[in-house]
Formats: C-alpha cells, structure tokens, sequence
C-alpha cells in the first residue's frame, strides 16, 4: 500500500538532495526541529498544510508543484498491478504494461511506453516502494515515492 506521508516525504526529501542541502538547513529555514522534518520525510508524520508550506517555502519550491508531483505518483501506483494490493507470484495482466519479474520476491520492473520507468519493491504485504522516472525532453525528472 502506498502511504500518501511516505510519498510527500519522499518527494521533500528528492527536493533536498537535489539542491545538496542538509536536513539542518532546511528545518532552520523552515523554522521546524531537525527531527521533525527527518521523520516527516522518512514518512513516520504527516504534516499540516502550514508545516508544508513552510517546508516548500524554504525549499525555493511551490506547495501546489510539490503537491501535483505526490498526486502524479499515486496515480502511477493506482494504474500498476500488484502496488495497491499484495503481490502475487504471478504478474496480474491489469494494465497495458511491460512487467519483469526480479529474482528478488516482490520486486518488479514495470515500463510503459519509454517515458515511464517504474520500479516497484513489494516489502510486505501493506507496504510498497515505488520510484518512478519519466523523461521531458532532454532533462530526467526522478519521482521517488513509497
């Protein structure tokens, strides 16, 4: 199952790794303690809407891009097989969809028309690792998201 507090975080996270920032940093900006925002984007707290906000605000980001980013990843993981629901040993032919099975349990490679690259690891039956990729023009656009 993919816990909408796991995608903000992660996609929070991705934001700030990607402007080679510490968590100190941001949660100084943001005027948050270090620890709440660690656990906000390891997922373990859903913030308010102001707490987000302020988050986005010291990452230079707007809340309705971060916000569109968590949306278009949920939607990824509701139209693949197997991420909403308990992986089975047998790949479920749902979505039009290429789907590798991994020799790892419950680790799948699915694509779809080359834009699209998603990998989904099945850790438990209520808890999925979803990243996905998808290409715009000449830059890669990188959406981690459990």
């Amino acid at each position: 199952m993919v816990l909408l507090r796991r995608v903000i975080g992660d996609a929070l996270r991705a934001r700030r790794q990607g402007q080679h920032r510490t968590l100190r940093e941001v949660s100084s900006a943001a005027n948050v303690s270090l620890g709440y925002l660690s656990e906000i984007e390891r997922g373990q707290k859903e913030p308010s809407s102001e707490l987000l906000a302020a988050i986005c605000d010291a990452l230079g980001a707007r809340l309705s891009e971060l916000l569109r980013e968590v949306s278009d990843t949920v939607a990824l993981a509701e139209q693949m097989p197997g991420v909403l629901v308990p992986v089975q040993d047998e790949p479920v032919d749902a979505a039009p969809v290429a789907v590798r099975r991994s020799a790892g349990r419950g680790v799948h490679q699915v694509s779809s028309d080359g834009k699209v690259a998603v990998q989904v690891r099945q850790d438990s039956p209520l808890k999925a690792t979803l990243r996905s990729s998808r290409v715009r023009g000449s830059e890669r656009d990188v959406v981690c998201a459990a």
